[in-house]
Formats: structure tokens, sequence, C-alpha cells
């Protein structure tokens, strides 16, 4: 029997968004205690999942990875995996996409691969399932690496209890990770009060030459796709060498996704028998590029300012503290396509919409509002990837009030709060929250006073160490004469 989602009583409905789980077959204990706390503090009537569950790029699907669509599945591992493999190997016990994996791996590489998807969902499903909540998942651009792609972890989703991803298309869904979630009124009516609205906002640019980057960012619609022709120019002068996005930049909500999102409205107007767009908030993983206008460009030398990249590179910005809700935090630069689709034009068009929540971007959680819809983030809810401090990764609550939906109150239930402030591997996360992959980054990084005193620091020590040492030399060498 299907799920029926409806508002409380009280006249309430709390939903939980779990961003970028991002691990392998055995989820880190932390990630799991942090999704345990978080459902007993907020007592959720739905859970998503909003992409990046999987890490595909880990080592245990070496064999079967992938780092875009339509390759061969393990022909092109990227060297830090095949470190990353070695380090496991030789300091961390099991390798479980190395060389001395175990023959059915190597008789039967995907079907290994499956085993060790369904062996991931578990552990991160299994605080969800344990408390009867029911939950739904779209994907992110490191799902499908794994080389088990979205349409069959769909049908791996729904093997567990409480899950609403649909089995087939209708006027709910369209594709695997995009569908409708209505929430029916509390008096049993069977009016839809409010929707959830999962969106699958692709992985990487399709075609180098026709999903490069605008020159000019912020264009939308129609007018996107006549500045599609500089992206390998673009992507010369700003390069991220080491970057998972691959030289083609993002990709965006496929055409069909878009077209749904419009008419998906008049479908639950229609149900309702008035017509009227219904209140409706979607949840993807890919921020659009409109996420920007949630910042304000500064002078490059302002302190925690970050550095835009690709289409927006050679910027910096910070919080616009107008258009953002007190308590959000700009991380890392905004890892949106390099063009844009239109998505959040077709929101406001439809009707209904007021805000579009996304993942993606670890170290993100802030809540922006443009042009009427409020766009935001919840950070990274794992301990397997890079992300901010363990205090600060965390999962965000939402709850509607029936009345008007639009005015939803959201806060993060952070590790910090909820667990501890330091997680069982603080030396993983100090590394995880210093990453910089390319010379934006690191500039980033350097903006962080903390981070700049530090370098600093160390900078002038080893100088006064190295003077020291050439000192001495000298002396010796004097001496010898």
């Amino acid at each position: 029997m299907a799920t029926t989602l409806r508002f409380r009583h009280d006249g309430t409905f709390r939903v939980l968004q779990m961003a970028d789980v991002q691990d392998g077959p055995e989820v880190d204990p932390d990630t799991v205690r942090l999704l345990e706390a978080a459902i007993r503090e907020a007592d959720p009537d739905l859970v998503v999942f909003t992409g990046d569950q999987i890490r595909g790029y880990d080592p245990a699907w070496m064999r079967t990875f992938l780092r875009r669509r339509g390759e061969r599945r393990g022909d092109r591992v990227r060297v830090v995996t095949r470190f990353e493999a070695w380090w496991r190997g030789r300091f961390g016990g099991a390798d479980d996409g190395g060389e001395e994996a175990d023959a059915d791996a190597d008789a039967a590489p995907l079907d290994d691969a499956r085993a060790k998807v369904r062996s991931c969902m578990a552990g991160f499903l299994g605080p969800v399932t344990r408390a009867g909540v029911p939950f739904a998942a779209t994907y992110g651009n490191h799902d499908f690496q794994c080389g088990v792609l979205a349409g069959e972890q769909d049908a791996m989703y729904r093997e567990f209890p409480g899950c609403l991803n649909p089995a087939s298309g209708g006027a709910d869904a369209v594709e695997p990770g995009t569908f409708a979630l209505p929430i029916e009124a509390s008096d049993g009516s069977g009016r839809v009060a409010m929707s959830v609205m999962m969106v699958n906002s692709g992985d990487y640019a399709d075609d180098p030459d026709a999903a490069g980057a605008a020159e000019t960012a912020g264009t939308s619609g129609t007018d996107a796709v006549s500045a599609l022709a500089h992206s390998r120019a673009l992507y010369s002068r700003h390069s991220r060498a080491l970057d998972l996005a691959d030289s083609d930049g993002y990709g965006t909500p496929s055409p069909e996704a878009l077209a749904w999102l419009a008419d998906v409205q008049r479908t639950l107007g229609a149900r309702n028998g008035d017509g009227r767009p219904v209140p409706s908030i979607v949840f993807q993983h890919i921020p659009p590029q409109e996420f920007y206008r949630c910042l304000k460009e500064v002078p490059a030398y302002t302190p925690n300012a970050v550095e835009g990249v690709r289409a927006f590179a050679g910027r910096c910005y910070v919080l616009d503290r107008e258009a953002c809700r007190p308590g959000s935090v700009l991380g890392e630069s905004i890892g949106c396509p390099d063009v844009n689709c239109g998505e959040v034009e077709t929101l406001r068009e439809a009707g209904g919409y007021f805000a579009l929540f996304c993942g993606h971007d670890h170290k993100n959680a802030f809540v922006g509002r443009v042009d009427g819809i409020d766009l935001g983030y919840a950070p990274t809810c794992g301990f397997a990837s890079y992300g901010p401090a363990s205090r600060m990764r965390g999962v965000r609550l939402f709850e509607f009030h029936e009345s008007d939906p639009s005015a939803y109150v959201t806060r993060m239930l952070t590790y910090g709060a909820l667990v501890g402030r330091f997680s069982g591997n603080e030396l993983r996360v100090f590394m995880g929250d210093h990453l910089a992959t390319d010379l934006p980054g690191l500039r980033t990084q350097l903006r962080r006073p903390r981070v700049f005193v530090a370098t600093a620091l160390t900078g002038t020590a080893l100088a006064a160490a190295f003077a020291r040492a050439a000192g001495a030399f000298a002396r010796a060498f004097r001496r010898r004469r």
C-alpha cells in the first residue's frame, strides 16, 4: 500500500534534508551517529536525500568506475583513486578495489559493485528505516560513477521499507530522481496542500562544445543556447585540474524535467479541482547559477571571501546579508553549471514554487532569496569526503505549516550540537576542511584569517630555520678555509 504524506493534526509537516553522504560500502560511523541523532531530534515526517549518497569514485568501485556516462566501466580510474586504493592497502587494512580483490569480484565486477551499493544504502538508510520514516532520494554527479546507473539504483532504494521513489513514470514522475511527493491536508479531504519536488539535476555537461561556459554568466532559457561556444577556451584559462567536475563542467536538469516542473503544477491543480498551483519546494543536488545572486562581489583581499570558478572565475564573493537569512554560511565557491538552463525562471512562471534547496557544495549552508524564491543549501552530513569542521556538518530541518507552507522555518541540526565537537577521525576532517585542488581554492583558503596566520607563521619559522642553517653552513665553510 502506497504511503500517503499528510500534514499533522496540528497543521505541521517536518522534512529532513540529508545532503552528500558520499561514502563507500561501509558508511562512516560518525555519519550514522549524526543521522540517528537528527531523526531523534526532529521527529520528521519525511527524509529527503539530495544526491551524492554514493561515493562513486571510491576505490571499492575501481573496476566499474565511470568518470562520465557512456564510457567503458573501469577504463578511466583517477590517479587519486588509485593512490587511495594503495594507501588503504598499505596502511588502512583491506583494499576494496585494488589488485588483491577477491575472485568473485574479478569474475563479475558489476555484480560486486551492486552488492557494495546495497551495502552503502543499508548503512545510511539504517537510521531512517529503523525509525520508520518515509524517505525519497534523487541523484548527484557522483552516484552513477560507481558503475550502477540511476535507474538501477532507484530499484535498489525501493527494496528498503519507506521508500517513496516511484517505480515508473506518470503524472507525478518523469525520470529516476525527478518526481513529486504531494502532501495532503490534515483534514483527510485528499486535497494537496503542498508538494515536495525531487529533481535529478544531472551530473556533467554532455558535450564539450554544447555544454560549456557562457562568457556572460546569468543568461537563461534559449538565450543560453547562443552562449555555449567557449567551454574549452574558458577551461584552459581557469582549469580545475584535479576537480571531479572534469573539463566540461556540471550538467543541468534534463529538458523533460524542466517541462515537467511546469506541467506538474497543472496536474496538481486539476487534482485539487481549482486549477491553482500548489505551494511547492524543490530539492535537487547541483545548484543553478542564480545561487550566485545570493552573494555580492568584493575585492580579492576581503577576509573569508570565496573565489568563483569557471563561468564566475576571477571574481570574489561574500554573502549578501540583505538577501540571506541569519546564520547563513558561505564556505566555498558555488559549483553550478556553466550555462543557465532556465530552471528558476521555469519555477517562477509555473507559480506555486517558493524554494529550491541543494547540496553539492559541502561547506555551504546559506538560505537566500532571489526574485521571490528562496535558494538554499544543506552542507554535507557525511564524514568520508571533504567538508567543514566536524561540528558544522549536519542535516537541514524544515517545518512547514499547512496554512502557509511558504512561511516555513528551517535550521541546521549539526554534529556539534547533537553528537559532539569532534568526530572519530579529526585528521581526515581537517584535511577535508583545508583541501584545495586548484589555485582558486588555495587562494580561498588563504583568505581565511586563521589559515593565513598559520601559513604566515609557518613560513616565517621555516625561513628563520633556513637562515640559521645557511648561517651555520657559511660559518663552517669559512672555518674550513
